[in-house]
């Protein structure tokens, strides 16, 4: 870290911020949701680990960093002048999945193009963005601007697709990075669109209602691909109503796949060639289309289900999801009580991750190898992130179940020797107001971070009303 700061950003700021405390203006924390994690059951990690794809766990390594990193990162965009207390920061750790004796300073010090570090006169260590920093902020606003549109279509979709043709505003917002939605899109991008959508409440709480029905967007990404592969030019994408379709799904394998593997004794085939034929050549309701009156458990209802997650996977960014994101709306898009069974089921078309404390699901017709085949302007500015937190990976076959992963041992490892008392890599700054940017509510030192806190408070940051 350097031991001065390029912009004397840190030095600048504690001053301001130290006159608006003595004005008697307070902040109020970080406030980002505590994480939740999510249950597994055995069968689902006995299942996932026999065929494991290294590429795409490798991409799970990258966006683990990645995503921790930007947890902070936003975090600190939501602060004054983008700086706080580095004490605040712990607020963080249910989000981070930190355990003793690590602290949310590691991940702050691990990445020095990111994040500054200063202490003040007082001894408290303060935290910021680094210029490059800031501009990546900037660039991801732009980025998101130029993607409101197409998000728009996307939800529209999804709308389209769901029963009652509206769905739950706090489901969404599951989706807001991985669909590329605007931090502020409950309060302003609900609101941008209304040709499109309406925001209503009702009992149990906000929803987006569809406004009007686009014929157009009722035909599916898979619909385009299987035209575009054929060079069907005369595909009609404008029927009125969407119905049946008998489109087989693009199935992808590892080089080094086996269709079995051996469990005490006997031959356990992960895709049965016979019932994949089978299930290919199945007629299927379109998603876009009236599914109440399919039958649980049919060949049919699966298949349609089968479209819808393939779907919605195509609305996302990286083309993957956690897959408790996607359990959440079974309901609303009459899809089977037992999703993942489906998932592992349909292995090729799909390929569930369990590394992590939640597991996540691909579309792997989207990849080649560790990369995607086409990445959005979103895609390549997260790989900028990655780029700058210095995370490169290591030469290891992570596909087998390991104490750590590579992105802990980057994030994590060497505690001893990336924080502490580094003064080399501190700036210390005098502020004649450090005493009292303290005061109103922040956190001392040594103080602990009271969890519970969170509770007050919502993923957009606002403060429940009581």
């Amino acid at each position: 870290m350097r031991a001065t700061c390029s912009r004397n950003c840190l030095a600048e700021l504690l001053g301001r911020l130290g006159q608006v405390q003595a004005q008697g203006q307070t902040r109020s924390p970080s406030q980002l949701s505590p994480a939740r994690s999510m249950t597994r059951g055995r069968s689902v990690r006995e299942r996932s680990k026999k065929k494991r794809v290294n590429d795409l766990e490798v991409v799970i390594e990258r966006c683990k960093v990645v995503s921790k990193v930007l947890t902070v990162l936003d975090a600190l965009k939501m602060e004054e002048e983008h700086v706080t207390p580095l004490k605040r920061l712990e607020i963080l750790r249910p989000q981070l999945g930190l355990t003793k004796p690590h602290k949310v300073a590691h991940f702050v010090y691990r990445s020095p193009q990111l994040f500054e570090v200063c202490r003040d006169s007082r001894g408290v260590m303060w935290a910021g963005l680094s210029p490059q920093a800031e501009a990546l902020v900037e660039e991801e606003a732009r980025l998101l601007e130029e993607h409101s549109r197409t998000a728009a279509e996307y939800v529209t979709r999804l709308l389209m697709m769901s029963v009652g043709r509206r769905l739950p505003v706090d489901k969404i917002a599951h989706f807001r990075r991985d669909m590329g939605l605007p931090h502020d899109f409950r309060i302003r991008w609900v609101h941008m669109f209304p040709e499109l959508f309406r925001l209503i409440t009702l009992e149990d709480g906000d929803y987006l209602e569809l406004v009007s029905w686009n014929p157009n967007w009722a035909v599916t990404e898979h619909e385009k691909n299987v035209a575009a592969l054929a060079s069907d030019t005369s595909a009609n994408y404008h029927a009125d109503t969407p119905g049946e379709l008998s489109l087989p799904f693009h199935m992808k394998f590892p080089p080094d796949f086996k269709s079995y593997y051996k469990f005490r004794g006997k031959a356990h085939h992960y895709v049965k060639t016979g019932n994949t034929e089978q299930f290919q050549k199945t007629s299927y309701l379109s998603p876009y289309a009236e599914a109440r009156g399919l039958t649980p458990g049919s060949q049919e209802f699966d298949k349609r289900a089968v479209a819808v997650m393939h779907e919605i996977l195509s609305f996302t960014l990286e083309k993957r999801l956690v897959t408790d994101h996607l359990t959440h709306f079974r309901r609303e898009f009459v899809m089977p009580q037992k999703l993942m069974r489906l998932l592992l089921k349909h292995y090729g078309i799909f390929y569930v991750s369990e590394r992590g404390k939640r597991l996540s699901v691909f579309l792997t017709e989207a990849y080649d190898g560790t990369e995607l085949i086409k990445k959005a302007p979103l895609v390549k500015w997260k790989e900028k992130v990655l780029q700058l937190t210095g995370y490169r990976g290591k030469n290891k076959n992570i596909g087998e179940v390991h104490e750590s992963s590579d992105s802990e041992d980057y994030l994590f490892g060497g505690g001893s020797d990336i924080g502490g008392d580094d003064d080399g890599a501190i700036l210390n700054v005098k502020s004649e107001d450090s005493d009292d940017v303290l005061d109103d509510g922040t956190l001392a030192d040594d103080a602990e971070m009271d969890l519970g806190d969170l509770s007050d408070y919502t993923e957009d940051g606002s403060v429940k009303s009581s």
